[in-house]
């Protein structure tokens, strides 16, 4: 038992520390922009409409957990719009990529892997951002203004390692917590709650990709590879899975939850139709 707690443990401390360095370059970022140009550069993200749903589209497919927390940072700070940091969100697969490309067998699958999940990402994300402009919805005029509420009393690097400091030991927490969950309950326990070869499947997947960590990801992958899970469901599953971003839009947006849980519920529907268009094929 004292033995699998800390290959628990160092499993989770290994996974937070790998992100810590790119976590602290895009805070670094932020800082920089929020100091600099913060006013200037927001506007004109604002301004590429459908644009940034397709460069936030093919960003969000390269296999890295960091990007999906850069999106999440620049949407809290109202650098990006929801469409775009949708469309992050919808194309991210984490560890989904590596592990096809090591299996041989499933690199015909990996680019209809890609492609649908990033076709679902532009189109979701242009959706969101023209139904949002059409009802009149604006995002906020002052960049950073949760994230950064006493950054100007601070240097860059200063305001950066608190921030950096901060996310990673609330992501470390959740980490933790996750990975005593799968070891204890086992991944036998997982398969029968995804029920192989049923209807549902694809919902039960959506949900699962919520897991705010790598581990989603992983666990969905490889039962794709030993079969079950369909093709379907894994895209549903990776749709939602945006790894630890959305647990850091929860942490920087935590005064806008009703907005987070909006996020999640547009996440779902497209993954989970996605998931169901893809296995008709």
């Amino acid at each position: 038992m004292f033995e699998t707690l800390v290959d628990v443990f160092l499993d989770a401390l290994i996974d937070s520390l790998k992100i810590l360095p790119f976590l602290f370059g895009v805070y670094l970022l932020i800082e920089y922009i929020e100091h600099r140009s913060a006013d200037k550069l927001g506007k004109a993200l604002r301004k590429m409409g459908p644009f940034g749903a397709i460069g936030g589209s093919i960003l969000g497919a390269v296999p890295q957990c960091g990007f999906s927390v850069v999106a999440s940072n620049l949407y809290s700070g109202r650098l990006i719009t929801m469409g775009t940091l949708i469309s992050v969100y919808l194309a991210t697969s984490d560890e989904a990529i590596p592990m096809m490309i090591a299996n041989p067998a499933f690199a015909g699958k990996l680019w209809q892997l890609i492609l649908i999940k990033v076709a679902v990402a532009i189109i979701a994300g242009v959706l969101v951002d023209l139904i949002l402009k059409l009802m009149g919805k604006k995002q906020d005029e002052e960049p950073f203004k949760e994230i950064c509420e006493d950054c100007e009393h601070h240097s860059i690097l200063h305001s950066a390692l608190h921030h950096t400091v901060s996310i990673i030991l609330f992501i470390f927490a959740v980490n933790l917590i996750l990975g005593a969950v799968m070891e204890f309950a086992g991944e036998d326990t997982v398969k029968t709650l995804l029920m192989s070869d049923s209807i549902v499947q694809p919902f039960i997947a959506g949900i699962i990709g919520f897991i705010p960590n790598c581990a989603a990801s992983v666990v969905l992958t490889q039962l794709y590879i030993e079969g079950v899970v369909s093709f379907g469901s894994l895209i549903a599953g990776l749709c939602t899975g945006a790894g630890v971003g959305l647990l850091v839009l929860f942490k920087t947006n935590k005064h806008n939850m009703k907005e987070n849980f909006a996020i999640m519920g547009i996440l779902y529907v497209f993954g989970v139709a996605a998931g169901f268009v893809a296995s008709l094929f």
